[in-house]
């Protein structure tokens, strides 16, 4: 991926009093000189000023935010707006060269209350703790299975289409209703979806892809419903099929994608960091906290969350002006020193609950249970099946996602 410009005047041109009245002229970072940490620029903007004036691509001044604490306070703040037509893409991408439109019925990610809270309403009922957990046996059958298929296989193998990416897909195909006959359909819009640098013909392909898959599938079940979440929000709510249509398209991408580059991406971190992994095969009790671990540490929504300012706000000793996005960087708050210690080196006994890897306030993952689930199962198969797997190639030689906007491994090559 061609890397986005990275143009920082002097330290005194970005004085408190001076960068009242200049233009930002800071862009978003983006180059990673390690495979597992955040921009070091990130990092860097932290610990001299949290909230920094962010130049976008379509000439919109915002702000940077990198600090924990006042990314927490900005996600739980109802005067910050997760609406679609508010926000101001950060990076450039062929579809953010001008405000998009309101979201339409269902997407209720890009949506603030109450619509927010209506859909989040009906779809909580169905994401239910103890559903999720009542799908562990399951999802370990899942896991068992490609990890038994994996080794049938053959050595080596790509961790990520063998295992990493089936797992959660067959998931969330099986909790939607969708056939995992038809992952290619919403795998390859997926891919197309997030890809930086594609083309706005390439997006709305994909998008009219994924989306008459589902309105077929919507349609289908309306005729015999199904025990199954989409079956579900059909049977016990007034959605409309546009409505059901959107929620799926949400579910479907982020219920497969987010957890598959976690495994592969959390393998390859294990993988690197022998001595963590050695206490993970000593004590397989650590799992919970480890996973917590490499959710904090790996932070792979690599742009982070973004919010706009509903009215003027004064915050973390800045002013921010009424319809200014702000960029809300999750990798930098979950390596914050303030509130993590050592926060640059992976420890699967750490206490790291109180990341921000699944967000904050009421847009938090509806899905981060079942997420939880699937890395728990899957790394301690991975650990026991597996007992000496290693990388089969070298380091440098993994594909990174540096190209994608949810980061990860394109293909994790491995041997055992």
């Amino acid at each position: 991926m061609r890397a986005i410009p990275l143009s920082v005047v002097s330290e005194m041109e970005f004085s408190m009093t001076e960068a009242v009245d200049r233009p930002a002229t800071l862009t978003l970072p983006t180059t990673r000189d390690h495979p597992f940490d955040p921009p070091a620029e990130l990092l860097r903007l932290r610990a001299e000023r949290p909230m920094h004036p962010l130049a976008f691509p379509d000439g919109h001044q915002g702000w940077l935010v990198t600090d924990y604490t006042l990314i927490r306070a900005i996600m739980a703040d109802p005067r910050f707006s997760s609406r679609q037509e508010l926000r101001h893409v950060p990076f450039d991408h062929p579809l953010g060269k001008t405000l998009p439109p309101p979201a339409e019925p269902g997407t209720f990610i890009r949506m603030d209350a109450p619509e927010h809270t209506r859909y989040r309403s009906e779809l909580t009922a169905q994401f239910t703790v103890r559903r999720m957990r009542a799908l562990e046996p399951r999802i370990t059958e899942i896991v068992e299975s490609h990890a038994q298929a994996m080794r049938e296989q053959g050595r080596p193998a790509d961790l990520v289409s063998s295992f990493a990416l089936p797992i959660p897909s067959r998931v969330i195909c099986e909790l939607l209703g969708v056939s995992y006959d038809q992952r290619e359909v919403f795998q390859e819009a997926t891919r197309d979806l997030l890809q930086l640098q594609g083309t706005p013909e390439k997006f709305a392909a994909a998008f009219t892809s994924i989306e008459e898959f589902l309105t077929e599938l919507i349609l289908v079940k309306r005729a015999a419903p199904t025990d199954d979440i989409l079956g579900g929000l059909i049977t016990d709510t007034e959605l409309t099929d546009l409505e059901l249509r959107n929620i799926a398209v949400v579910l479907l991408i982020a219920g497969h994608e987010t957890t598959a580059n976690m495994l592969g991406l959390g393998a390859l971190a294990l993988l690197r960091n022998p001595d963590q992994l050695a206490l993970l095969r000593a004590d397989p009790t650590l799992i919970d906290g480890a996973v917590e671990e490499l959710l904090r540490y790996l932070s792979i929504i690599q742009f982070g969350a973004i919010r706009a300012a509903l009215e003027d706000v004064e915050l973390g000793g800045e002013t921010i002006t009424a319809g200014q996005t702000l960029v809300l960087s999750l990798p930098a708050a979950n390596r914050d020193p303030e509130r993590f210690a050592d926060p640059d080196r992976l420890d699967v006994t750490r206490d790291s609950v109180r990341h921000l890897s699944f967000g904050h306030g009421i847009h938090q993952c509806l899905g981060q249970q079942l997420a939880r689930v699937e890395m728990r199962v899957g790394f301690s198969t991975l650990l026991r099946e597996f007992p000496d797997l290693r990388l089969a190639v070298e380091p440098h030689e993994v594909p990174l996602r540096t190209d994608m906007a949810i980061y990860g491994v394109h293909s994790l090559p491995v041997t055992w």
